[in-house]
């Protein structure tokens, strides 16, 4: 009979967020700018995304909560750049430090 190999399982990576771990994700963006405005915009636009995030049901964090966050921008009668710049500069800015 064949032995069965042993598989190491690697670690999950956190699939649910809290503040603290989107506080450190925050950080970690707005000190990779160099410039003051940029760290202004980009503030903003992960305030207003880890505000949205933490009023919702606790989603896992992946594409699916980006595009609702979209959904989200959209149903505000926001313009398609402003939604872009918002996805660009909140939620997608905090997936990428993950």
């Amino acid at each position: 009979m064949a032995r069965k190999q042993k598989i190491a399982k690697r670690p999950k990576p956190k699939t649910v967020l809290r503040l603290p771990d989107l506080e450190q994700s925050k950080n970690a963006v707005l000190n990779s700018l160099a410039a003051a405005s940029s760290q202004e915009s980009y503030g903003h636009a992960i305030e207003e995304f880890i505000g949205w995030y933490c009023s919702e049901p606790r989603l896992a964090f992946n594409r699916t909560v980006v595009l609702r966050y979209r959904f989200f921008l959209e149903q505000k009668n926001l313009a398609p750049a402003t939604i872009n710049v918002s996805l660009g500069r909140g939620a997608e800015a905090c997936l990428r430090s993950f």
